[in-house]
């Protein structure tokens, strides 16, 4: 009798510790898992420059926080071998370091949970005409629209598409980057509800400015004239935005054309007169002409001064915004 007493005594005793220790358990895996809800962290795959956190169940010197490394592993006290780490789960690295203290006779079997602490393998840079610049990293679902508004949104000054440079999925390509025009108004619009693009982080994104057309000499008010929308620049637009032609203009007038080798720019005569009584077409202008409309003296600036005049007018901040259509 007194043995089969001292037998339930044991049983009791066991029973209690194997609960307390599935209790500690259970809070362990609470707390780690609070933690992680406490970061807002999504759980995503692990890549290189990672923050993470390793809790290995009954052993304070295993558990720390390690930075993923340029070569996508992390080490651990008392494990000779790198653990690769890059590609994986949480899940799946937890199996892995598992599977590694085992292997290496540092524990029988260990209990080990993996939680993301922050992430850096996961860039996104948005840069150029937006408000606020910054690069951020990409946790959870992030389209280019939120990247855009993260960045406080388009400048003015914001040219007619955008450049998305991201990584090549495509292991046949020659490239391994993918360049994407992304036309700013359809984008904005959500017409193409493709355009509005799931980043993954990697990407590059850069926003142009528009396109100036420079109109100088016998105008009404000179100045430097953004293209925002794509649309052509014309010479009778450029001289309607600059409020029309002065006193006494020449008939005739030049377009300056920055050469295609970058070497200076092409003089271009055209007969502003038969333009504006409309006996000739319209001229288009490219981004960065400059239009010059000498007075009815024949008095011509040299290039040379036409270009310092741009850039004192650009100094003075005297672009002006418009709108083809």
């Amino acid at each position: 009798m007194r043995c089969f007493t001292i037998s339930l005594l044991a049983m009791s005793l066991a029973s209690s510790a194997l609960a307390q220790r599935q209790t500690d358990l259970n809070n362990e895996g609470a707390t780690a898992t609070s933690f992680n809800e406490s970061t807002d962290l999504p759980i995503e795959k692990i890549g290189k420059n990672d923050l993470i956190g390793i809790t290995v169940y009954d052993a304070p010197e295993l558990t720390r926080t390690v930075r993923v490394s340029p070569d996508g592993d992390i080490r651990l006290p008392m494990l000779r071998q790198h653990i690769q780490a890059e590609g994986l789960y949480p899940t799946d690295l937890e199996a892995a370091i598992t599977a590694a203290l085992i292997s290496g006779n540092v524990l029988v079997d260990p209990i080990v949970t993996v939680t993301v602490v922050e992430y850096r393998s996961r860039p996104i840079t948005i840069a150029g005409a937006v408000k606020n610049p910054e690069t951020f990293q990409d946790t959870g679902t992030v389209t280019l629209l939120d990247a855009i508004s993260r960045a406080g949104g388009l400048t003015e000054t914001a040219g007619p598409d955008i450049l998305v440079t991201r990584p090549s999925t495509d292991a046949t390509a020659k490239s391994t980057v993918l360049i994407q025009r992304i036309p700013v108004r359809a984008l904005l619009s959500g017409e193409d509800p493709a355009l509005n693009l799931h980043l993954e982080g990697g990407e590059d994104i850069r926003v142009p400015e528009a396109g100036r057309v420079f109109v100088l000499g016998c105008v009404k008010k000179p100045g430097a004239f953004l293209i925002t929308d794509g649309s052509e620049s014309s010479v009778m637009k450029a001289v309607a935005l600059s409020e029309g032609l002065d006193s006494y203009p020449s008939h005739n007038a030049f377009i300056y054309r920055v050469d295609a080798n970058g070497g200076g720019r092409t003089e271009i005569p055209i007969s502003l007169k038969s333009i504006m009584n409309r006996k000739a077409p319209d001229l288009p202008l490219m981004a960065n002409d400059i239009l010059y409309i000498p007075d009815a003296t024949g008095t011509r600036a040299g290039i040379k001064v036409l270009e310092t005049s741009i850039g004192v007018g650009a100094a003075l901040g005297a672009a002006i915004l418009y709108t083809f259509h």
